[in-house]
């Protein structure tokens, strides 16, 4: 029954919610809810609106505020293709955000990361889910359905990462990524619209890169394309610090206020800026309206937005306990079983204290998560480990577990080393090498008491040993023999070791050794650039002066390989744990240049199994390796991503069968960088990017994934009925363990107007098949699914053409094939009559896409003399005598229009372009088709050709008159 008579309308949950805000809403002034446009949320007292603070990263599991259970990283998670297991990940993550809103924690969470990883390079790889959108779609919902839970109200409010195209770190934001019509169709927007569909997610972050030149902090499709998609308000955050880059770095604007005045009006609604210093971004927000640049309408979409994530929160609610982002669960009595935490009462809100963190059933799930992420990648009948009474653990993983920039504080750790010496005996190696460093005035010491590290006389033995280790792209740590602890750079630019280890935000703990002419080594801080130098009284420092660093003879390296082979040398079986650091040489601000393990990890790893044919290679990293001399040379290699608190006990699980590997990779493993596009090449249709479209060899293709056991696929039966297809087929297990299998089912388009993948992924289920049993796997998807962009006319279109469906157990392992007969529909050639946008063109070559105005539409710019884009299938009828172009230059320029070859194609005509210094002074020319040319008839392949760089074209058609 409606209480509306006894208390404010707003909290009334009789009412319907739009009410609700509308009456919150005229409670407030405009100064208030330009207050409510913060990441930090000023309180209104009066009207009983307390502070509210968006952003809690919730990525695998709670970060930033101490202990709390840590998940295997997204990547890892992803590898178990299992979405329910996501959203108990999710669903535990929610308890600890509500465990710990005392000690900061805010129930708008920022995950999951939805990017698709286009590009194993990316240094913040370890963050999504797959290369595939469908897949990241499919699990990104999942993860964020247990965050926000199933009840009435959200338990949490998770955020979508980062819109839209972005996979680099290297000048992330001002590099701009080009998305033409069909990848962003087909490729981007199919990852973050599934869990704004599905109202699993609420909240969507634009990322910090331009897209098509423009920055999407501005972009049109959040309002044009997120927010239609969702059943409900959609809250946009902006990314820390971003608003700022609007008018200063990307200078797409002249001042702050018209900035953000901008993205108001584009629909970001909470700007993370100044972190919890709101009033100078505010002060921006008052000055655009009172320069008319926003409107008062804009204040009320923004804050309604806003407040409407509060709302759906329960804050409203009158038995919502009060406090800083609303405190208890009011979603809790409709909360789906299995998150880990204890019972709840139907309906009953539940404080804050209800909840706790890091339980046993938070535990068990780890471990779970971690066994299940685990893929084994290659095994010649080594694994599983049987009979073997000692193991040599070696390697920089070998016994530690390594947390990343978004994950918790780990409340204990399992390492490899650990979890294996619960089943066996156990020699342990770390593999570093033990270093020394001595110039013409001494050995560098690092003192027993923390000082700064200084070169001590000769005679000097203790302190003087440094463990060097070595996590590739260069960068290395050193880490004092003594204290364990690492060189770090001190306040005064001294050096000492004071360091766990590498991290923080700017890591300051990892160098490169630069060989001179004279043959001794400079160390060049990686951060800074700065070098190594000696400096007064014999202490090191860093130095801005090239001619002022120190020269080191560094002794002692090879000896963690040499040590190693004898450790592995005396056990029956060697398992080396290799991999990456999340926080050097690819982490968020810096990408990865290479696919290689670390040199002297790879090192170690030749070197043990030399000295014993009997080795494991597993792997721990947040991207995949070119391992391809371990592939040729060992018996068994796995990988997980960093797997967590309970990683040492799920790897034993794993290594001694006591769990059967079930993890597949859910993006391609290259054999190396060179199988790469660049890494600022979106078009992963033009470049032949990812597993849908890379024609080369993969050293372990998308879905790969052995397990202990052998199966057998029958011909699969394929029906279409009432616009699904559904596709069964009989999995037979002729091995003698059970198999948990992962039936993947691609298709792939026999002839098209344009390129189509060589393979999709539309379905997968898991069965479990008992030895010498079969069983029937079933795998439904829609007809609509095999939709592809058509640029001609500006929609999906389901082509009429002849189709397979692949079945297998990756993207390349195929079993068995069937052939898929859909109805579908012819494209027809482009009306040449009909101006179309630049944009659509079917290939391109030295272009790059930029914003027609700076709110919205696109055209397309010659980053080259010579660029050119081609529009094939032209139909010209029976002759046009006109060309109509829409063009910008900065300077006279020219465009040719050439058919069926952009190089020695007959011209159809020459379109001179004036000069305009204004970027979006786009002009309408009109130029006649050469007279003594080819006839301009029939179906043909017209190419924009542009003479000089910096000319743009944003519209082209043409006339018979």
């Amino acid at each position: 029954m409606s209480t509306h008579a006894t208390v404010p309308p707003h909290r009334d949950p009789g009412l319907p919610d739009e009410l609700r805000l509308d009456d919150l809403l005229s409670r407030l002034t405009t100064d208030e809810k330009i207050g409510l446009l913060h990441q930090h949320q000023a309180p209104v007292e009066r009207v009983g609106l307390g502070p509210f603070r968006t952003g809690t990263e919730a990525l695998h599991g709670l970060a930033w505020l101490g202990p709390a259970t840590v998940y295997p990283q997204a990547l890892g998670l992803a590898s178990a293709w299992d979405p329910d297991l996501l959203r108990r990940v999710g669903e535990a993550t929610a308890d600890a955000v509500l465990a710990s809103l005392d000690r900061g924690a805010g129930r708008n969470v920022w995950a999951p990361v939805v990017n698709p990883l286009r590009d194993p390079r990316w240094g913040r790889n370890e963050e999504g889910y797959s290369e595939d959108p469908w897949l990241t779609g499919l699990l990104a919902t999942a993860h964020a359905r247990g965050l926000a839970g199933n009840g009435a109200r959200l338990r949490t409010a998770p955020t979508l990462k980062h819109f839209l195209g972005y996979n680099n770190e290297e000048d992330r934001c001002v590099t701009s990524s080009d998305l033409p019509p069909r990848v962003l169709r087909e490729y981007e927007l199919p990852a973050f619209l599934p869990a704004l569909e599905d109202g699993a997610a609420v909240a969507v972050m634009p990322s910090y890169n331009l897209v098509n030149g423009r920055p999407a902090h501005l972009s049109p499709l959040i309002g044009e394309i997120l927010r239609p998609a969702a059943p409900d308000h959609v809250l946009v955050v902006s990314d820390a610090y971003a608003p700022a880059n609007l008018a200063g770095l990307q200078a797409f604007h002249p001042d702050p206020p018209t900035a953000y005045a901008h993205a108001l009006r584009a629909g970001v609604d909470s700007l993370t800026q100044d972190d919890d210093r709101p009033d100078g971004p505010l002060g921006h927000v008052r000055e655009a309206l009172r320069r008319g640049l926003l409107t008062e309408a804009d204040i009320d979409r923004a804050a309604r937005r806003v407040l409407s994530i509060r709302l759906r929160l329960g804050e409203f609610d009158p038995a919502h306990p009060a406090g800083p982002d609303g405190g208890g669960d009011p979603g809790a009595g409709d909360r789906a079983e299995g998150g880990g935490g204890a019972a709840e009462p139907p309906g009953g809100a539940q404080p804050a204290g209800a909840y706790t963190d890091d339980t046993p059933a938070h535990r068990a799930l780890a471990r779970e998560a971690a066994t299940r992420s685990l893929v084994l990648l290659r095994n010649d009948g080594l694994l599983p480990l049987r009979g073997v009474r000692r193991v040599a653990v070696i390697g920089q993983l070998g016994d530690t577990v390594l947390e990343d920039w978004y994950s918790g504080t780990l409340p204990y750790a399992v390492t490899a080393r650990a979890g294996i010496a619960e089943r066996v005996e156990t020699v342990f190696c770390e593999g570093a090498d033990r270093i020394t460093l001595d110039t013409d005035g001494g050995r560098v010491l690092a003192p027993a008491g923390g000082g700064p590290l200084e070169v001590a006389a000769p005679g000097h033995g203790d302190g003087t040993g440094f463990d060097l280790l070595d996590w590739g792209g260069g960068a290395r740590a050193l880490r004092s023999a003594g204290t364990g602890l690492y060189v770090d750079e001190q306040p005064d630019g001294t050096l000492a070791c004071t360091a766990p280890g590498p991290g923080t935000w700017e890591v300051r703990q990892t160098f490169r050794f630069e060989e001179r002419a004279d043959g001794l080594a400079c160390l060049v801080q990686v951060h800074s650039g700065r070098r190594v130098a000696v400096g007064a009284e014999g202490v090191l420092r860093l130095t801005d002066d090239p001619a002022g660093a120190a020269g080191f003879r560094v002794t002692g390296l090879g000896t963690g390989a040499a040590e190693a082979a004898r450790a592995a040398a005396s056990a029956d079986v060697a398992v080396v744990v290799a991999g990456d650091h999340p926080m050097v040489n690819g982490r968020e601000t810096e990408d990865r240049t290479d696919l290689d393990l670390a040199a002297a990890q790879e090192r170690v790893l030749r070197a043990v199994h030399a000295a014993n044919p009997a080795t494991v290679l597993v792997l721990s990293s947040g991207c995949p390796f070119g391992v391809t001399w371990a592939d040729d040379h060992l018996p068994a290699i796995l990988w997980s991503a960093h797997g967590g608190q309970e990683y040492g006990n799920a790897l034993a699980d794993v290594l001694f069968g006591d769990a059967e590997p079930s993890g597949r990779l859910t993006q391609t493993w290259y054999r190396s960088a060179d199988d790469l596009p660049g890494p600022l090449d979106y078009d992963i249709i033009g470049a032949r990017g990812t597993y849908l479209y890379f024609e080369g060899d993969p050293l372990y293709p998308f879905g790969h994934g052995l397990g202990y056991t052998h199966v057998e696929y029958a011909a699969p039966a394929v029906t279409v009925d009432g616009g699904r297809v559904t596709v069964t087929v009989m999995v037979v297990n002729t091995g003698p363990r059970p198999a948990d299998e992962v039936v993947q089912v691609y298709t792939r388009q026999l002839a098209s107007r344009v390129r189509t993948p060589l393979r999709a992924l539309r379905g997968f289920t898991r069965v479990r098949v008992e030895p010498g049993g079969g069983a029937v796997a079933t795998v439904s998807f829609d007809v609509e699914d095999l939709a592809l962009w058509d640029t001609t006319r500006d929609r999906f279109v389901v082509e009429e053409a002849p189709r397979e469906v692949l079945v297998g157990r990756s993207a390349t392992d195929i079993r068995t094939t069937a052939a898929l007969n859909v109805p579908g529909e012819a494209i027809p050639p482009r009306d040449a009559y009909a101006p179309w946008s630049a944009t659509g063109y079917d290939e391109a070559r030295g272009t790059a896409l930029c914003p027609l105005t700076p709110e919205r539409g696109d055209a397309v710019r010659a980053r080259a003399d010579g660029a050119w884009a081609a529009f094939h299938d032209v139909d010209l009828g029976t002759g046009a005598a006109a060309c109509h172009l829409s063009v910008n230059a900065g300077h006279a320029a020219t465009v040719r229009l050439r058919l069926d070859d952009p190089g020695d194609g007959p011209t159809l005509a020459v379109v001179d372009v004036p000069a305009d210094q204004d970027r979006y002074g786009f002009t309408a020319v009109r130029a006649p088709l050469l007279p003594d040319g080819v006839p301009a008839r029939g179906i043909r392949d017209v190419y924009l050709v542009f003479e000089r760089s910096g000319t743009a074209v944003a519209t082209l058609g043409f006339s018979r008159d």
